[in-house]
């Protein structure tokens, strides 16, 4: 594990792009973390390493936002997903293997994630801005 300390959103930004850099382009990255603690940052940052500069928004509504760059992310949002029935009527299963999805509230469907998922957590800091994020299942040094 891989644990990375954030103390703005611009560098929770760059932490994204640096796992971004990484990417393959069918890869799952499971965030887990409360509200408030970067998750759409991160995936800018993500996305913007990707060559998807614009548009990167919380699909809370939306379920899933889908972005085209380098490759294809699905941005999934999946706070209200409580039964195997609300996951199902995302799609969720259909687009793995089609490009990377990246799963804010991955707590809640941490039962249907693929054994490689790429799974960062994000907790608070000693600030209010600080942020850590423990990283395992990608290698970004």
């Amino acid at each position: 594990m891989i644990k990375i300390i954030s103390n703005s959103s611009d560098e929770t930004e760059q932490i994204g792009a640096k796992i971004g850099e990484k990417l393959t382009g069918t890869e799952v990255i499971a965030l887990f973390g409360g509200l408030g603690m970067g998750k759409t940052a991160f995936t800018r940052g993500l996305c913007s390493a990707l060559g998807i500069n614009e548009g990167v928004s919380s699909p809370t509504f939306a379920l899933v936002n889908e972005y085209s760059g380098k490759f294809k992310v699905y941005h999934f949002d999946m706070y209200r997903v409580d039964t195997w029935d609300d996951l199902y009527s995302t799609g969720f299963f259909d687009y793995i293997g089609n490009g990377i999805l990246v799963i804010e509230w991955s707590e809640n469907i941490e039962g249907a994630l693929p054994e490689n998922t790429v799974r960062i957590t994000i907790n608070r800091g000693d600030s209010d801005n600080q942020r850590i994020f423990e990283i395992e299942g990608v290698d970004i040094n």
